[in-house]
């Protein structure tokens, strides 16, 4: 698939990977794109979340589960949505088969 996601592809227990926006004083190791905020206090971020489809709604849009359980309904042309790649289905392997469909 390419960077946008093709929802007709998409069926329940599919992997994805989300790159969350975040925010705060002190990002952690899986951080990326890393920027300070204009005051400095803080910084703004992105995270790769690994998350698994729960359901594909009929609005386009993917209701995605998280390894704790929580739900988050994503635009399926969210370009911050995406299949993992082979090589990250084996190196992530386990953060996804942690999540229970």
């Amino acid at each position: 698939m390419n960077s946008i996601m093709d929802v007709s592809k998409l069926k329940r227990g599919d992997w994805v990977i989300y790159r969350k926006q975040k925010s705060s004083t002190s990002p952690g190791a899986r951080a990326t794109d890393v920027h300070p905020t204009p005051g400095g206090d803080t910084y703004h971020y992105l995270v790769d979340k690994f998350w698994i489809v729960e359901e594909v709604l009929d609005n386009q849009q993917v209701r995605l589960r998280t390894r704790r359980g929580k739900q988050n309904t994503i635009s399926a042309d969210d370009p911050r949505l995406r299949c993992p790649r082979w090589w990250e289905r084996w190196m992530y392997r386990s953060r996804f088969k942690t999540i229970e469909i």
